[in-house]
């Protein structure tokens, strides 16, 4: 049996990747369809039951079906989030935040482990990247995710998805893309890209590139800053990219796929969150397709950041309102069980050492 490190990993491929991989095993065509309905179930190899006892044993020592795993789930006592630990096949250790909304279940996912784009305000950046995740990995999260619905008999699946988690997926581009192309398959998770939304720091060329690949995910820019100035100071990818750029590839995004873009803003205490620093926003997204979302920033004490009180939050929504841009302030869940991307990864990588 092979090492599951050295394992296939069934679970990435599309229907046509495994009707090429069962014709090189002898089998016929139809076992695609068979066993690409089976994973997306979650469903281990062994407990396939179309499939002939001896193909099973074989699936089971070559190949992976999720080679993602639950290590720990936690509960919010508050809102019933739950913060989810994954295990990979290598060691390493991912997170996912499953929340539960009125409209159904929305997963946010991880797609590298951890991030190399070093934002200041973000806990999962800190120890830098590893590696980023494959196809299998990304959706392995998702059947996982419906796996713990299940076991809690809720009759319900993880309905949309937020690639907000750990890691940039633009620094992953051709990976995130063929997952986006699986999960929508019929036969498969078949979560249409509508209820998708992708954040990125703003990786321009793969923006562009992005805009191209007709799957018109919602995009959701970390833009932090109204300048470039403020920009610099908390995340390296402006000394790169000026707001500027990064605006025109939002632009460029909404000319082709027609949907609005979401810039996500961390209100960050004597830094970004002014009434002026909203009117100067204001000036810049005026015209534009768009909606922001204010975020109190959770405190990084690694970084020395501090969040911002309820009277800053109202009074820069209420200056950008005021200039007539779209703005909610994000709802706070999971406050109580490591919310924030990258805690509970951390935490628990230190308990490991600990105890090593």
């Amino acid at each position: 049996m092979k090492d599951m490190k050295e394992k296939t990993q069934l679970l990435g491929m599309t229907p046509e990747e495994l009707g090429a991989f069962f014709k090189e095993l002898g089998q016929p065509a139809f076992r695609a369809k068979q066993v690409f309905a089976w994973l997306h179930q979650g469903v281990p190899f062994e407990k396939m039951s179309n499939l002939p006892k001896a193909l099973r044993e074989r699936l089971t020592g070559e190949c992976i079906d999720n080679p993602v795993r639950v290590l720990e789930q936690i509960e919010s006592r508050l809102d019933g989030t739950m913060k989810l630990l994954y295990g990979l096949p290598d060691g390493h250790v991912i997170e996912g935040v499953l929340m539960r909304y009125k409209y159904g279940n929305t997963l946010c996912l991880s797609t590298q482990v951890g991030c190399r784009m070093g934002c200041a305000f973000c806990a999962s950046t800190l120890d830098g990247c590893a590696r980023s995740l494959t196809p299998a990995e990304m959706l392995g999260q998702i059947v996982c995710a419906n796996g713990v619905l299940a076991g809690q008999g809720e009759g319900q699946k993880v309905g949309n998805i937020v690639l907000m988690g750990s890691g940039e997926p633009f620094d992953n581009y051709d990976n995130v893309v063929k997952f986006l192309r699986i999960l929508r398959m019929e036969g498969g998770l078949c979560i249409g890209m509508r209820s998708v939304s992708l954040s990125t720091c703003g990786l321009v060329p793969n923006m562009c590139r992005f805009a191209e690949e007709n799957l018109p995910v919602t995009l959701s820019l970390s833009l932090h800053a109204p300048n470039d100035e403020i920009r610099r100071q908390t995340m390296p990818v402006a000394k790169v990219y000026s707001i500027d750029d990064v605006l025109s590839a939002c632009r460029y995004y909404i000319e082709k796929t027609g949907r609005r873009v979401i810039f996500e803003y961390a209100l960050v205490h004597g830094v970004n969150a002014s009434p002026e620093h909203a009117q100067e926003l204001a000036h810049r997204l005026r015209g534009m397709q768009c909606h922001v979302n204010l975020i109190p920033l959770n405190s990084v004490p690694e970084r020395g950041l501090q969040g911002v009180s309820e009277r800053e939050v109202d009074a820069f929504k209420k200056a950008l309102e005021q200039r007539n841009i779209s703005v909610t302030r994000r709802r706070e869940m999971g406050d109580d069980i490591e919310g924030a991307c990258g805690q509970l990864r951390r935490r628990y990588i230190k308990d490991m050492k600990e105890e090593a």
